[in-house]
């Protein structure tokens, strides 16, 4: 049922897998600090219906430290053309995008450079900023990242350790908790760091209105890296028809920590 596809250094270079036998191709992406393992408790809910795409973000603990280029991932631009460059590589010339945090903003950047790829976005979690800004609420201000930035770099393994189950939204003996430190560990902390910076540094609050595919957001009831407020933004600001769904449960990776919660939600959309 699952295969390796390897047959491009391009494939390989992002560990793409390909799972189920349906024809309709459902692409899951994951966010900072995880890989494409994140969805293994998805995965079987989809590949029974669905042709399932599974990609490690260049930086991820699960690619190779020497391919990743500092200049080029300092903007997240990158991580849509490798998106892009994997569904051309593949030759799918339509799928379904599911994109978990940082993922959302980069299936969002793709799919305006290419709207004709995407048939809908389903976005779990995402934010265009996490700044604060004049009449925007991102959730953080300068000083509170700099103050993450300088943890990171001073000790890098006590920083995840905090970090996890603030992310997940549980304690730090939930089976969560330890499998997104694990993944987290696994990456090289200045890659981490570099991309940490990417991804909370970005602004793109312009993009969102150019995105006209249509978008269903998941969120839960209490994200500590993305406010209630960012949902609604997106809700209100995306440039063709949107829907949020609201799940019942805390923490910024639900489709790790319940996926009980997410699959339903999930499955009514690829549906819909």
């Amino acid at each position: 049922m699952i295969g390796i596809s390897a047959n491009s250094s391009l494939l390989a270079t992002h560990n793409v897998r390909i799972a189920g036998n349906g024809e309709q191709y459902v692409v899951l992406s994951h966010g900072f600090g995880s890989d494409q393992s994140v969805w293994k408790y998805v995965l079987p809910y989809l590949v029974n219906d669905f042709k399932v795409i599974l990609y490690d973000l260049m930086g991820a603990g699960t690619t190779n430290p020497d391919d990743f280029n500092f200049s080029r991932y300092s903007s997240l631009h990158a991580y849509a053309d490798d998106l892009l460059a994997i569904l051309d590589e593949l030759e799918i010339e339509r799928c379904v995008f599911v994109g978990a945090s940082v993922s959302g903003m980069v299936g969002c950047l793709a799919s305006v450079e290419r709207p004709d790829v995407f048939k809908k976005l389903i976005l779990l979690a995402p934010s265009p900023r996490y700044l604060n800004d004049v009449g925007y609420y991102g959730g953080f201000d300068q000083k509170d990242l700099d103050q993450l930035y300088g943890d990171m770099k001073s000790n890098f393994k006590s920083w995840v350790t905090g970090f996890g189950p603030l992310a997940v939204g549980s304690d730090l003996e939930s089976s969560a908790v330890q499998e997104f430190s694990r993944t987290f560990y696994s990456m090289r902390p200045d890659i981490a760091l570099s991309v940490c910076k990417t991804i909370f540094q970005s602004d793109l609050r312009a993009t969102v209105p150019l995105v006209t595919v249509p978008v269903h957001l998941l969120q839960t009831r209490n994200d500590m890296a993305v406010p209630f407020d960012v949902a609604n933004y997106l809700l209100h600001n995306l440039g063709g028809w949107a829907s949020m769904d609201v799940l019942n449960t805390e923490g910024h990776l639900p489709h790790l920590s319940h996926p009980n919660e997410v699959v339903p939600v999930l499955m009514r959309c690829l549906a819909s």
